[in-house]
Formats: structure tokens, sequence, C-alpha cells
């Protein structure tokens, strides 16, 4: 492929615009974003600490919600600071290695997250439909195991496509990126050579995790609904079904939110802004829901809060 005279030869320093369209308004966006960011991480670690120092919370849902706080923390701790920094303090530069470790970070996070959802659902289906099965399978090594496995999927999916970018790419059109962080599409979208390998290999593991993941995810929600309307009581019905509320509705606000910033990105042509907003909100609202959700529909986790600020 021919490349044009105007191109940049391997850049070591990338530019990040922030919201294309907002540059005048985004000091006022960030208070929200910083808003967020703050209640996220205070929320996720109270939730971490409170499941780590009691003893009866030491079950797999609980493992595993410990585990989906992690992955709330860490990808805002590595995005949001930058993208502060981008809109108060007017710092756009970043190296491209640390684009490309941001560019990691936040992808190989969003497959984890996606797998441990999975790994919930697995794990009501199991409480629910097999209830004196559920403590000889979901063991504590199986949890372990599950997390290992998933961490596992997440960077042997991710790594590819860092290797797509840093290996064959030289030639690049520009340094700027239309976007307040480095996502994988908008780094591809400024290469001055054949994107078609990137291009195919995105679509290729977004629809093969989303397809799997959903599938399961749905399969056994499915599952659960059909045994617990079948309970002849209807306390236990009302119970096992509360049970389920809080991780369909944070399965529900990611999957929204993931598929309208994955198909606006890469589809959509007109006001680069609604793209890059909800880009942005999608690692930002599931870490700030999430403390919400589960504190106000687990009553363990209620009681222990409550617990905890009255001590």
């Amino acid at each position: 492929m021919s490349i044009s005279n105007i191109t940049i030869f391997m850049p070591s320093v990338l530019t990040l615009i922030g919201i294309p369209g907002l540059e005048s308004v985004q000091c006022w966006i960030g208070i929200p974003f910083c808003a967020m960011y703050h209640f996220a991480m205070i929320g996720n670690s109270l939730l971490l600490i409170i499941i780590k120092s009691e003893r009866s919370l030491h079950e797999p849902m609980y493992i595993f919600l410990g585990m989906l706080g992690v992955t709330d923390i860490v990808p805002g701790t590595g995005i949001v600071p930058k993208m502060l920094g981008i809109f108060w303090l007017h710092v756009p530069e970043i190296y491209f290695d640390s684009c490309l470790l941001q560019m990691g970070l936040i992808h190989t996070f969003e497959r984890i997250e996606s797998g441990i959802l999975l790994a919930m659902a697995l794990d009501r289906y199991v409480a629910i439909c097999y209830p004196l099965k559920h403590s000889g399978i979901f063991t504590h090594q199986l949890v372990a195991q599950i997390g290992a496995m998933v961490t596992l999927r997440a960077a042997i999916l991710v790594a590819p496509s860092l290797a797509l970018i840093k290996c064959r790419f030289q030639f690049y059109h520009t340094t700027t990126i239309s976007h307040s962080y480095c996502e994988h599409m908008a780094i591809v979208k400024l290469a001055a050579e054949n994107v078609r390998v990137n291009k195919i290999y995105d679509l290729f593991v977004a629809f093969a995790v989303a397809g799997f993941d959903l599938t399961f995810i749905t399969m056994s929600y499915i599952q659960i609904f059909f045994t617990v309307f079948r309970l002849p009581q209807k306390e236990p019905h009302l119970k096992a079904f509360n049970t389920c509320i809080a991780h369909i509705c944070v399965f529900l606000q990611l999957y929204f939110l993931a598929f309208f910033s994955f198909f606006t990105h890469r589809f959509g042509t007109h006001a680069p802004y609604i793209h890059i907003l909800f880009s942005s909100l999608y690692l930002l609202v599931p870490p700030f829901l999430n403390p919400l959700v589960y504190g106000a529909k687990t009553k363990q986790i209620r009681i222990h809060v409550v617990k905890m600020f009255c001590s």
C-alpha cells in the first residue's frame, strides 16, 4: 500500500484532544466525571473492605463481587486522572507506549468484567437451581481458578491488538487522537497503512467475548426464572428472585452502554462528541452504579455498611 508523503514515522508522543466539539466546556464536564470517579473509588473500596473483613461474606457470590470491585477500581485509576488533566490542566500529551498501556488496561479489564458477570450468573444458577450441590461445586478453589481463567482469557485476547499496532504500523497520518482516552479504534484510525487486519480482529474479539458471555448469562437467568416461578411457596420464590436483581441490573446497564459505545464509535458519522461522551460514560457509570446497586439490593452488605458507620 502506498504511503502518503504527509506522514509521521513511529511517533513517540500522541495528543489526546478530549471531547471533540466540546473543548470550551470540558472544564465543566470534568466536574461530574471527577465526582463519579471518586464515588466509584470510595464505594468499591468500601465493598472490598467489608467483603474481606467479614467472614460471613467469604462466599462465592461476594468473592465475585469483590473481583468486580477490583475491575471497577483499576481502569478508572489509570484513565480518569489523565482525562481530568486534559480537561482542567490542558495537558493532552501522552507517550505512545503509555497510550498502548492505557488501551491494554481498558480492554483487558472490560473482558475481565464480562467474564466475572458470567461467573456470577453461573453461581446464581447453581445456587438456585441446584442448592444442595452449590457448596460442593463452587468451592474457593474453583472460584480462584475462574478468576485466573477470566484474567488469562482477557490478556490473551487483548495482547494481539497491542502487538498488531506496535509491530505493524510505522507511519501515521497524525498524532492527534480525537478522544479523551486511548481507545483501540481511535489509535488504529491514526495509521497511514492498511488497518483491515486490526479492524477484523477487533470485531472478532468483541463479538466472540460478548456472544459467548451473553449467551450463557442469558441462558442462566432464563433457567433461574423458570425454577423460581415453579416454586410452590411465595417466600422462597421472592427471596431467590431478589438475589438476582442486583446482578441483572449491573449486567443490563454494562452491556447497554458497551454496545452503544462500540457501535457509535465504529459506525457513527455525525456528532462525534456523542460517541466520545458515551465511551467515557461507559468507563465511569458502571463503577459508579455498582456499589449503589449492590449496597441497596444485597441485604448482607447493607447490614455490614450500616454496622461499619454506626460503630
